[in-house]
């Protein structure tokens, strides 16, 4: 399976160098910042972007921030980013069970061993990520009873950035990467 689109045959040193440390970072020869050398603003704009995207936090944890991003990837059905995100889930402590909650395969609400934050997290994922954007007063109550004001922005920048990449990715066709040994794609 290929893009709708080839990388150019020239791509500039710079942008060479960050594909370069995509794949000693990644251990793959990632098709995104091949394509995005058409354009080189968006390569460097995209890689900035992706550098400042929060994996942990002093109040925020490695496996919340994993949860918002699974939970962005299904909720926005974007095969490269599920295959990423999807990566060793379980070592984030994300049991198969809350595997197939985010996935949607299972109700929410039937696994027990999500936090109260962490399902307010994934709603808070879901909302941002449908159009159009629309909190309702409960819910926007309830997640500034459970977040802080810097914790709600870090949320809302990684689902945001999740669904940048989403429909990049889609809008120029790039398949999944091969991340992900858990997930069936």
């Amino acid at each position: 399976m290929q893009a709708f689109i080839d990388p150019p045959k020239n791509i500039p040193l710079y942008l060479r160098i960050g594909i370069w440390i995509s794949k000693i970072v990644t251990g793959r020869d990632l098709l995104p910042g091949r394509l995005l050398a058409w354009y080189p603003k968006a390569a460097v704009s995209s890689g900035i972007m992706e550098a400042l995207v929060a994996h942990k936090d002093k109040t925020l944890d490695k496996r919340i921030l994993k949860l918002v991003r699974l939970r962005t990837s299904f909720s926005v059905a974007c095969p490269f980013c599920i295959d990423m995100n999807s990566y060793d889930y379980d070592q984030f402590g994300i049991t198969p069970k809350e595997f197939a909650a985010l996935q949607g395969r299972i109700a929410m609400e039937a696994v027990k061993t999500f936090s109260s934050r962490e399902v307010i997290a994934m709603e808070y994922a879901d909302l941002i990520s449908q159009t159009p954007l629309m909190f309702g007063q409960e819910f926007i109550d309830k997640l500034k009873s459970s977040f802080s004001e810097r914790e709600i922005v870090i949320l809302a920048s990684t689902v945001a950035q999740v669904n940048y990449w989403a429909r990049l990715l889609q809008a120029l066709g790039v398949p999944p990467a091969g991340f992900s040994d858990h997930c069936k794609i």
